[in-house]
This record gives structure tokens, sequence and C-alpha cells, in this order.
């Protein structure tokens, strides 16, 4: 127990600075370790990553930003200390009257600079890697309107519209505000890429453990691609706010085999075909030029 006096003032500090150290170490951990598919109650950091981009972004956040974060938070925090006990009344009964020191603002502009270096280099190849779109296996397109999303396999003469499962027609095992009536199926290993776009105001598609969010944008289509290594569901939502029902976004993608993706694009040909007949709309198409 702490007594009173010098030894209560430098217990009392020693217990924050313990506090604080073991507040830092379990969120840099908890980064790391408390992954998932979805979204969990009490989650910190980043769900489960399934594609080589969100794992640079895992990376980065972890053994770059946050080693950063946390070394110019503890420096700061030394420095607050410092100042309070050696620079107290009871030491400096007559305040100094320095006015400035230029090795000292060398150094405090110099070194913010090389650390925005330092997150600048990797920032700029992750960029370059997400906007660079390899050639695709898979082509999506989805289309964002108040408050659902569409979606096209335009080399499949495929359209559905995926709506939020609302709560009384939840099945077990459907995460609330997140699942949906029809799920995007796309190949694992696959390159897939998605345009994405918007029918009436501004949307954003997101699907966190793919490590993907692009706008939708009306009149004006963007696009991102994305490789998933691992067969599950993974969930995302609209992330632009675009009305009242913003929350009521959800997007769903299940990831299978090959084998099982094109079984489910023979059947989804003949249950959500966008033409009756592509072959007879390229004939008509042809007939009147």
């Amino acid at each position: 127990m702490c007594r009173k006096g010098n030894y209560f003032r430098f217990c009392y500090k020693s217990t924050a600075m313990r506090t604080f150290l073991q507040t830092i170490i379990f969120y840099m951990t908890s980064t790391s370790l408390l992954y998932s598919s979805e979204p969990k109650n009490w989650q910190l950091g980043f769900q489960e990553s399934v594609t080589s981009i969100m794992n640079d972004v895992v990376f980065m956040h972890d053994y770059i930003l946050m080693p950063i974060i946390t070394a110019i938070s503890v420096f700061v925090l030394f420095l607050l200390f410092y100042v309070c006990i050696k620079f107290r009344e009871s030491k400096n009964p007559n305040p100094s009257k320095t006015t400035h020191n230029t090795f000292i603002e060398i150094v405090w502009t110099l070194i913010p600079c090389l650390i925005l270096i330092v997150i600048a280099i990797p920032s700029f190849k992750l960029l370059y890697k997400q906007d660079i779109i390899p050639k695709a296996d898979v082509t999506v397109k989805a289309i964002g309107y108040q408050w659902y999303w569409g979606y096209e396999y335009p080399d499949q003469n495929i359209y559905f519209e995926s709506l939020m499962v609302e709560d009384k027609d939840l099945k077990p095992g459907q995460p609330r505000l997140l699942a949906t009536d029809t799920e995007v199926v796309v190949p694992v290993n696959k390159i897939v890429k998605v345009l994405i776009t918007s029918n009436d105001v501004l949307h954003a598609w997101a699907i966190p453990a793919f490590g993907v969010k692009r706008d939708a944008v009306p009149g004006r289509i963007n696009e991102t691609w994305f490789k998933a290594d691992k067969e599950g569901v993974y969930y995302g939502q609209c992330s632009e706010l675009c009305g009242i029902k913003h929350a009521f976004m959800p997007i769903t993608v299940r990831v299978v085999s090959e084998e099982k993706y094109l079984e489910w694009i023979e059947l989804a040909k003949k249950k959500y075909a966008k033409y009756p007949d592509k072959s007879l709309i390229t004939y008509n198409m042809k007939e009147k030029n």
C-alpha cells in the first residue's frame, strides 16, 4: 500500500504508467489476435483477411502505423512527466526566459518529415496495388439503389437484386443487418473485377475482409478488384451516407470452389437471366444497325 509523501506520488505515477502501458500492449496484441469473418461484439482490430490487399493493410497497421503511434504517444507522455517534475515551481522559483532553441527546432522538423516518409512509401505501394487491376477471371457490376444493391454478371447475362433480410426472416447463423436474400457468388483464388456505380445518390461498396471500398457515383463507373484465398461468406455494408436507410444496405459475398461456382452460374442463368434470350437480343440489335 502506498503511503503519503514523495513515495505516494511516485507510486501513483508508476501505477498510472503501468496501466497506460498495459492498455497499449493489449490493444497492439488484440489487433492481431481478434479476427473474424464478420463483426463481433466487443471486437478489436480488423475482420479476417482473405486477400493479399487486406494482408498488406493489416501489415501496415500492425507493424508500421501502430509502432509509430505508440512510440510518439509514449515519448509525448514521457516529456509531459519530465516537464512537470523538472520545471515545477518548487525547483524553479525563477522561470526560464528562453525563447527558442535552433537545434531542437531543426530536430522536431526533420523527425516528423522522416516519419511521414516512412509511412508514405508503403502507403503509395498499397494504393498502387489497389488501383492496378490485373486481368479478371470474373466481372461483377454492383449498382447502388436507395436502399439495396443490384448485381450484374455482364459476361453471363445475369442480373439480380440483393436486399437485407428482415429480423423476423433471419435464419440461424445469419447476422442481423448483414445478411441478404441473394448473395454474390464468386470462385476462390480467382481475380474478381467489380464495376461499381449508382442509380440515384452516392453509395460505397465495401467488404472489410477483402480490403475493398469504392464509391458508387451516379453516371460514373468505378473499378476495384479482389482475389479471395479462402472459401466462406463475407459481409460488408454501404459506406457512404445515402439517406434514411443507409444502415440497411448490407453486402454478402459467398466465395466457393470453382466447381460450385460453375454450378451456380448455370442455375443463375435460368433464374436471374437479364434477357430471356441473349442471342435474340443481339440479333435484333444487328437488324436495327
